[in-house]
């Protein structure tokens, strides 16, 4: 654990905390965010090792065991973030490759929500990589120089490519430390023939992720390569305790090609009682070096760098920048990521060939509902005007594959799209909102509605849907007729939206005939009765 001394919490400054729930460990990181300068300093970090990778071998589940040690660390990092004065809806937390690839890692978050009040996003392999970026991306300067980032975990190795502006790659691959150990390592120390095996099979698992980052590199470039995570700090640790001053962080320290090579040989040819003597592994550390190292060893060679510099900061700072992305604190540095969820929805639209410009006026007619409509229509905090616009954008994309019931296949592409900025709840959110822009309401056997668990969640995707719904009924027509609309509020339980021509005289008589064709479905799903006019 680490912590700044003497820090106080000034009224401009927000306590924000950020958990990561990895393979090996849980780490935690509480955050003084300052809402004026837009910045962020580390308060505390603290990691404890819970070893979720170590799945029972026939069901791939995650053990009672793991699970019970999760919940008693978790337990403890709630407390802590609370002590520092942060609110339970500024904790963001997050699961990664030992969750997502366990058959009952869903129950598994369930029940953490239930028992802890904690919400948990599981994240996608592209997803960790961007966080892991966010939070290179705070403790570098990038500048126009591309980066590697290589973070390896214990069930997954991230392979990023980015500059200041822009993450260029971002990949994920199912071969980490944790993972080797358990599949691969009978005896130690290791067989040369074993080791040999071992190089092979990590260098087929990343040879997918390297030639996809070679891919977007440009001629002449010559990338820097930034490390992080347990293997490249303890990696680090080793090589520092080698030189006659070793610095005081290992932020920014750098390893050659060489010295790593050297570093490898030494740990292969130790027995797990020798490395458990080394000062600067932990016992668990120790345990998975030798796999990490490898995978460490052979990045560098396939990406062909001689040089790899150590980043402190990784997935649990990418956490508090992005929460600090999503309430608008950062811009500058960090536009492109600003912007996260609007370029992958518009990439989205553009490769299922959505009409983009008849999808923006949908979203426009949503807004204006969305902002007329409150405390009427919807009773939104404000959480489901993102998810409303996605889906407003991206509701017609099951058109690509048919136009009957196409609201169906619109959930399905979006479901198994690719949505990076958003959480796997705001994922099926934003599918679900899609899929109940038209024809039936929301009903308990669907599959859309089933994996919408939280009663919150499920009311804010049937208020949002029946905004779309409303927009998506007044563009009829390939041209716009409409300039806006005004909703006017009658009584507490009636309103009339007035619609506006752009052209004086324009015939909107199909467009009020659509509106009201929603009227039933507004009635029976919030008791609010519409009537719509003209001009």
């Amino acid at each position: 654990m680490s912590e700044s001394p003497n820090r106080s919490i000034g009224s401009s400054v927000r306590p924000v905390a950020g958990i990561d729930i990895g393979t090996n460990s849980i780490h935690l990181l509480v955050a003084a965010v300052d809402m004026e300068l837009r910045t962020f300093s580390v308060i505390l970090t603290e990691k404890s090792t819970t070893r979720l990778g170590e799945r029972e071998p026939d069901t791939g589940n995650l053990t009672p065991e793991a699970i019970e040690r999760a919940f008693t660390t978790l337990r403890h990092c709630r407390a802590l973030a609370a002590s520092h004065g942060v609110e339970p809806s500024d904790v963001v937390t997050a699961a990664t490759s030992a969750v997502r690839e366990a058959p009952n890692g869903r129950d598994f978050l369930q029940s953490i929500q239930e028992h802890l009040g904690l919400e948990v996003d599981l994240v996608s392999g592209p997803e960790e990589a961007r966080l892991i970026y966010l939070g290179v991306l705070s403790g570098m300067a990038f500048g126009d120089q591309p980066h590697l980032i290589l973070d390896i975990g214990g069930g997954s190795t991230e392979l990023v490519l980015a500059d200041g502006r822009d993450a260029r790659a971002l990949t994920s691959t199912r071969v980490g430390a944790v993972r080797l150990q358990r599949d691969f390592v009978r005896e130690e120390p290791l067989p040369p023939k074993r080791v040999e095996f071992l190089r092979a099979f990590i260098q087929g698992s990343l040879e997918p992720a390297v030639l996809q980052v070679r891919q977007q590199l440009q001629h002449g470039e010559a990338p820097v390569m930034v490390a992080t995570s347990g293997t490249a700090m303890a990696i680090g640790a080793l090589a520092a305790a080698e030189d006659p001053r070793p610095p005081l962080r290992m932020q920014g320290y750098r390893v050659s090609r060489q010295r790593l090579d050297q570093l490898v040989t030494r740990l292969l040819s130790l027995t797990p009682a020798q490395r458990r003597a080394l000062p600067e592994l932990n016992e668990r550390r120790a345990e998975i070096i030798v796999p990490g190292a490898l995978i460490l060893q052979t990045a560098m060679e396939m990406l062909g760098v001689q040089e790899l510099v150590i980043c402190e900061r990784a997935l649990r700072e990418g956490l508090i920048v992005d929460w600090m992305l999503r309430n608008d604190l950062i811009v500058d540095r960090f536009a492109f990521q600003s912007s996260i969820r609007q370029r992958t929805v518009l990439h989205l639209a553009q490769r299922y060939k959505v009409d983009v410009p008849r999808a923006e006026r949908v979203a426009a007619y949503a807004h204006s509902l969305y902002s007329q409509g409150q405390g009427l229509l919807h009773q939104d905090d404000g959480s489901g005007r993102q998810l409303l616009w996605a889906a407003a954008m991206l509701h017609s994309c099951g058109q690509h594959i048919n136009t009957g019931s196409y609201h169906k296949h619109s959930w399905y592409l979006i479901r198994h799209g690719e949505l990076l900025g958003y959480s796997d709840l705001e994922h099926l959110m934003v599918a679900a909102i899609a899929r109940y822009h038209r024809r039936s309401l929301p009903k308990k056997r669907h599959e859309s509605w089933q994996l919408i668990e939280g009663r919150e969640q499920r009311r804010t995707v049937a208020a949002m849907a029946l905004l779309l719904r409303m927009a998506v009924a007044l563009d009829r027509r390939p041209e716009p007729v409409l300039a806006g609309l005004q909703l006017c509020r009658d009584g507490s339980n009636g309103c009339t939206i007035r619609l506006e021509p752009i052209q004086a005289g324009q015939d909107l008589s199909l467009e009020r005939w659509s509106l009201a064709g929603c009227a039933a479905a507004v009635e029976e799903a919030v008791g609010v009765g519409i009537s719509v006019a003209e001009g």
